[in-house]
């Protein structure tokens, strides 16, 4: 992929009716209800950026969970906002929505699936954690190479993976928590988990859609979409999901903010040791965060 300048995203301004961004645009919550969710990305994608998103806060008593994806439609042609991105969205066309689940969000292609025999799992299906049932045994069908490889490789396109990793809030056993994150071990609905979307050229105007949950990838989620026109990321704060944010990644060299984190954080036993650092409080909280 060649590089691209990075562009700080945020939410448009135009969204589903019960939500409410904060003042940054960075943060939607839901406000009542369980539906009306629907928000898009300020700004279209370009190949291979993802739109990385975490679930800040939950609400119980409700069925389903957040659904993200790409849209051609531009949210600031739209007269009324769609209730739902599926099928309300879905259904005017030219938009591509996955639901995200507990469990069975990967995406297993034919060639992935050797001897599955008469019944088998055709290509398409999903099943949690890239792993399928065969006669009660599992197979990992995608190693995890988090402690091995420092970006998430999806054709030709490198993300850096210390985004794509939720942190837990500190706490008395935060550090542990930071542990199961990098395992991949928080399930993909719940708080501090991470979500990406973003699409892979392949041919000529056509990409595939890859949705990616706490740095794995789940596969082409859709294949062959249009790319003449813009595509921007939909992000549909349904039902148990409650409030989102979207987590800035940086593709090339980093910051010199991140790099300042990364020095407090090599000197620190535990990140909740930067409470006591003669620091300004929102320095305190992107350190302690990020």
């Amino acid at each position: 992929m060649e590089p691209f300048p990075e562009q700080f995203m945020e939410f448009h301004p135009i969204h589903g009716t019960n939500v409410i961004l904060d003042l940054s645009g960075t943060q939607a919550t839901r406000v009542e209800s369980f539906a009306n969710g629907v928000c898009f990305s300020k700004q279209p994608l370009k190949p291979g950026e993802i739109f990385l998103i975490e679930i800040e806060d939950k609400e119980l008593g409700w069925c389903g969970h957040l659904r993200v994806g790409l849209t051609a439609t531009d949210p600031g042609n739209l007269e009324v906002v769609p209730e739902y991105s599926i099928p309300d969205l879905m259904d005017l066309g030219n938009s591509w929505v996955f639901a995200i689940t507990r469990n069975h969000n990967k995406v297993i292609e034919d060639g992935e699936l050797q001897e599955a025999g008469e019944g088998g799992l055709a290509g398409g299906h999903r099943l949690g954690q890239g792993e399928v049932e065969d006669g009660g045994r599992r197979i990992n069908l995608n190693p995890k190479t988090f402690f091995t490889d420092t970006h998430l490789h999806i054709e030709n396109v490198r993300i850096p993976r210390d985004k794509l990793v939720g942190r837990s809030r500190p706490g008395r056993f935060s550090h542990i928590l930071d542990d199961l994150y990098k395992t991949n071990a928080l399930p993909p609905t719940a708080r501090r988990s991470r979500i990406g979307v973003l699409y892979v050229p392949k041919g000529q105007d056509l990409a595939d859609m890859h949705i990616v949950i706490n740095g794995e990838d789940m596969g082409a989620s859709a294949k062959g979409i249009p790319t003449i026109e813009p595509l921007h990321a939909v992000v549909d704060v349904f039902a148990a999901t409650k409030c989102v944010r979207i987590v800035q990644v940086e593709y090339g060299f980093s910051s010199l903010q991140t790099l300042c984190r990364m020095a407090i954080q090599k000197h620190i036993v535990h990140r909740m040791a930067i409470d006591w650092l003669e620091l300004p409080e929102a320095l305190k909280q992107y350190c302690k965060y990020e």
